[in-house]
């Protein structure tokens, strides 16, 4: 299983996305990552750590103390390292998952007889994030972009993808693996469990 959350601010959001995705740690012991868009400097700050020996916090103190930023994302994963951060036609982005692909195979093998080719893999297998990407890559906006995913996946999957200044979030069809949106002054969030 995997958790996410993701936030966007008028100030500094990083505590946010720490402590927010902190809170999704019964949800995996195996990656965790945090993505932060720093609009002074227009690029993603990011970093995945292993959770096999550690908890969150701890191997992602220092990291929430140097990023900097309003819009940011963070996974906790028991499969696949993520979020990912992607340089594609449509812009440059941050992408986190909570999905389980039955036709992960099936898929994987359209884009390699395309000539593509998969960076990431995860245990013996391919990362699911990445083929989801590669997914909403194939189009020319990532609206259509999830559009694609949701007619091409069998199975489940939620994603949160961090654009910029801001989270566009695409909930599992199937409500398997709901989104929850929260807000607060000057914020909003999206998170995989409320509490």
């Amino acid at each position: 299983m995997s958790g996410f959350f993701g936030a966007v601010s008028k100030e500094n959001c990083v505590s946010d996305v720490f402590y927010g995705t902190d809170y999704h740690s019964h949800l995996g012991t195996k990656r965790g990552g945090m993505a932060i868009f720093n609009s002074n400097t227009g690029i993603y700050e990011r970093a995945i750590h292993s959770l096999e020996n550690s908890y969150f916090r701890t191997k992602f103190e220092s990291d929430a103390n140097s990023f900097n930023g309003c819009s940011g994302i963070g996974c906790i994963s028991d499969t696949e390292p993520q979020p990912l951060v992607i340089e594609s036609r449509i812009g440059r982005f941050a992408i986190a998952t909570v999905a389980k692909i039955n036709n992960i195979n099936e898929i994987a093998r359209y884009f390699l007889d395309k000539g593509e080719h998969f960076a990431e893999t995860s245990q013996g297998s391919y990362n699911a994030t990445e083929l989801v990407a590669m997914l909403v890559c194939e189009k020319t906006t990532i609206e259509e972009g999830i559009k694609n995913v949701y007619e091409r996946i069998k199975g489940s999957c939620s994603i949160l993808i961090l654009y910029k200044d801001r989270i566009i979030a695409g909930r599992d069809k199937h409500g398997r693996t709901p989104i929850i949106i929260g807000h607060k002054d000057g914020a909003f969030c999206a998170a995989s469990e409320t509490s």
